[in-house]
């Protein structure tokens, strides 16, 4: 990847690309929570956003959301086909 200096990243192919995939709802869920950390004065550095249930399990930013490292947020087991169990 470029460096950040002249570097112009094109946010309307990664909207169609994530549009495309079905996965653009689930970021924007993601995106709020991180906001709403922030909102609060939360550092988040080095620490990703966890929902206690997870969204493509029908949870919502409304259900909690945590603040975990990303070697236990990334954990989960998965079934044969890669979802989560």
């Amino acid at each position: 990847m470029p460096s950040s200096a002249g570097y112009k990243r094109d946010y309307k192919q990664e909207y169609k690309t994530q549009d495309a995939r079905g996965e653009h709802p689930d970021r924007m869920e993601r995106q709020k929570a991180r906001r709403k950390l922030d909102a609060k004065g939360v550092n988040r550095a080095g620490k990703d956003v966890s929902h206690v249930k997870a969204l493509s399990k029908g949870g919502s930013n409304g259900d909690g959301i945590r603040l975990e490292p990303p070697s236990k947020n990334r954990s989960f087991p998965r079934t044969k086909t890669g979802s989560m169990k």
